[in-house]
């Protein structure tokens, strides 16, 4: 039976014939007819059959009362239903740009209601089928991918959602507004969002390189508005031994033609978008001897199509599709590279270095994903509450549920407020607007954003789905897809702990000057949001965090780097709590202030429900790592607890 996205039990109704699901009304004819025979046989029956017949109606209808369980939320154009996405579009564009930007994000969002959401179900009921063999033994390793994973791909180059931030319409704010049309789509894009970073992350490296000449059709190809031109991007990093340590885990190798091109020999573990048109790629070059360097200084970066001219597959061989918990309207494959023609596209033994700005793109379409699930999620609690009727009234005038919800909610607003934060950065820096202190601030808040906002999605994924009680653990309203996608964020381009201690590298690589951008520009904010008497307590709770996160690298500076090391999640933590709430009212040289928690609230329409979000935000812990210094959790001794109770008990 075929898996509908439906709540009102009363529109299905399931019957062993033939297998199939019948809509309610084929169920309700059946069971006239059914009716109707009987009639014709009660006059032939006594007063059993009449008592039988009765019970017969009498069971049809309580069946069909019984039905009526449950209000669906719906949901309409998510554009026009975020208030926060628009008040902060109207404080920070341009009035011209934000005049052209409203209409097409009213058009778009209409778009998403009526005509791309339901694809999205049909990308997640139809996933993509491998097919080793033809019928007569020839290996084709074709990759079946719905015709609704297909379309998704045309309205991505329709709508602009990778050209918009290389055509630079509206300079700086560009790649914004490229970021506000992603975080629209990615809850309905039926998964297209994951390829379409990555697709964002190669255009980006291209740029980067200068868009050299044999670079230069692929780049129109990936920034086009032409839904039969444009291609998407895989990326193949991850190999056998898997993880993030692309260093020492990759083996696949570079033999030089006689024609100055390559051939790639090696085995990828795990290639997101398997049908997607191109890749960029690491291995490394074997000399004359074919001996290879090894660790980050063997990498080199490499372009490759999958496919030739005649639809062949580039000397590839698909071994399998992966079986993954989520995302699974994306082909994701175990490919072998044997010969596969390639390109080398950055300085030898420099691909790790040219894959920084890839890395950068596509943690940052983490975000915005992450963003995205957050606010569906919250979207539909919130209109179930409006309908659902437990212990005599509606969910909405219940208060602990409400209070749950709201807790939701500000998670969500932190979260948003931080993605337009680091998009708005990633614009000025593109544009060569971005300040020295910018960039830095960029430098950080690329991975403290990514691993904060992973796990801030799966928690209130989780949260919204016990909203709805039984209904959100019921595979066909949908939510379990909700949950099961966003459970990705936290673990694609980077671990928690992994990015936890690329926060710690940037302040290394920077000699600290990441962290005193970050100090100067919280304090400088500050200052300018004391004058705001209604956020007063939550000014005062940012300050003594601000005090707190700098007595701990104070006494950080003498410790060993076990003790960093240990500290990196909290201390990750810690900064994206702070900058999230801290005041930031101020108006930059470039005319716009660092958009967050308090400085939203801080506007002269700003509402009181505005004002509230900053205050409970700040009434969490904002600096946890000095919390824990103070405990004793990151020493040598902690450390061997750690150990001792991971390990203590155990045969290991």
């Amino acid at each position: 039976a075929c898996r509908l996205p439906l709540w009102r039990f009363s529109a299905t109704c399931k019957l062993q014939q033939s297998g199939h699901l019948l809509p309610w009304d084929s169920c309700q004819m059946l069971s006239i007819k059914a009716i109707n025979t009987t009639v014709g046989q009660e006059q032939q029956a006594g007063l059993k059959g009449k008592q039988e017949l009765e019970d017969l109606k009498m069971h049809l209808a309580r069946s069909e009362t019984e039905a009526l369980f449950h209000e669906q939320p719906e949901t309409g154009n998510p554009y026009l239903e975020d208030t926060l996405l628009r008040s902060y579009l109207k404080t920070h564009l341009p009035p011209k740009v934000l005049e052209e930007v409203h209409q097409d994000l009213e058009r778009f969002g209409s778009r998403l209601h009526t005509k791309i959401q339901p694809l999205s179900w049909e990308c997640e009921l139809n996933p993509p089928v491998f097919r080793q063999y033809d019928a007569w033994g020839q290996r084709v390793d074709h990759i079946y991918t719905c015709s609704a994973w297909r379309r998704m791909k045309e309205i991505s180059a329709e709508e602009g959602l990778i050209a918009e931030a290389y055509e630079r319409r509206y300079s700086n704010w560009s790649r914004l507004y490229q970021a506000v049309k992603l975080y629209l789509f990615s809850s309905s894009s039926g998964g297209f969002s994951c390829p379409l970073a990555m697709t964002d992350g190669a255009a980006k490296v291209i740029e980067t390189l200068g868009i050299p000449g044999s670079l230069k059709n692929a780049f129109g190809h990936l920034t086009t508005r032409d839904p039969q031109q444009f291609w998407t991007s895989g990326q193949w990093m991850t190999e056998r031994r898997g993880g993030s340590d692309v260093a020492n885990g990759t083996e696949t190798v570079a033999r030089k033609q006689p024609d100055g091109s390559y051939r790639l020999y090696g085995f990828k573990w795990f290639t997101s978008a398997a049908d997607s048109d191109m890749t960029l790629t690491l291995a490394r070059i074997a000399d004359a001897e074919g001996q290879c360097t090894q660790g980050s200084r063997g990498l080199s970066l490499f372009f490759l199509r999958v496919r030739d001219e005649e639809g062949k597959l580039n000397n590839i061989q698909v071994q399998r599709l992966k079986d993954k918990l989520g995302t699974r309207q994306m082909a994701t494959a175990e490919l072998w590279l044997q010969g596969a023609r390639a390109e080398l596209i950055s300085a030898e033994g420099r691909g790790v270095a040219a894959i920084s700005n890839m890395l950068n793109i596509t943690r940052i379409h983490n975000v915005i994903g992450a963003v995205a699930s957050m606010r569906r999620m919250m979207s539909l609690s919130r209109d179930y509450a409006r309908k659902r009727v437990a212990f005599g009234k509606l969910l909405k005038d219940h208060p602990l549920h409400m209070q749950t919800i709201a807790r939701m909610e500000v998670q969500v607003r932190g979260a948003f407020l931080l993605l337009m934060e680091v998009v708005r950065l990633l614009g000025l820096a593109e544009t060569n607007l971005a300040s020295e202190q910018e960039q830095l601030l960029l430098r950080l808040l690329v991975p403290v954003a990514k691993l904060y906002t992973g796990k801030q999605a799966s928690a209130v994924a989780v949260e919204a789905m016990e909203s709805f009680g039984g209904q959100g653990y019921m595979e066909d309203t949908g939510l379990p897809v909700i949950l099961r996608d966003t459970l990705v964020l936290s673990i694609w381009e980077g671990t928690t702990n992994i990015l936890s201690l690329d926060v710690l590298r940037s302040l290394i690589k920077s000699q600290g000057q990441v962290m005193a951008a970050f100090l100067s520009t919280a304090q400088k904010k500050l200052e300018l949001a004391s004058g705001a008497a209604e956020l007063s307590p939550a000014v005062q709770q940012t300050r003594g965090a601000i005090g707190r996160l700098q007595q701990f690298l104070a006494g950080a500076g003498s410790e060993q780097a076990l003790t960093m090391e240990l500290a990196a999640r909290d201390f990750s933590y810690s900064l994206a709590r702070i900058y999230t709430g801290r005041a930031t009212t101020g108006i930059t040289e470039h005319g716009n202030g660092l958009a967050l928690l308090m400085e939203h609230a801080a506007r002269p329409d700003a509402s009181s429900t505005d004002v509230c979000a900053a205050l409970r935000w700040c009434n969490q812990e904002l600096c946890p790592v000095a919390v824990e210094a103070a405990r004793g959790s990151y020493g040598g001794g902690a450390a061997l607890q750690d150990r001792a109770l991971v390990f203590g008990s155990s045969r290991l």
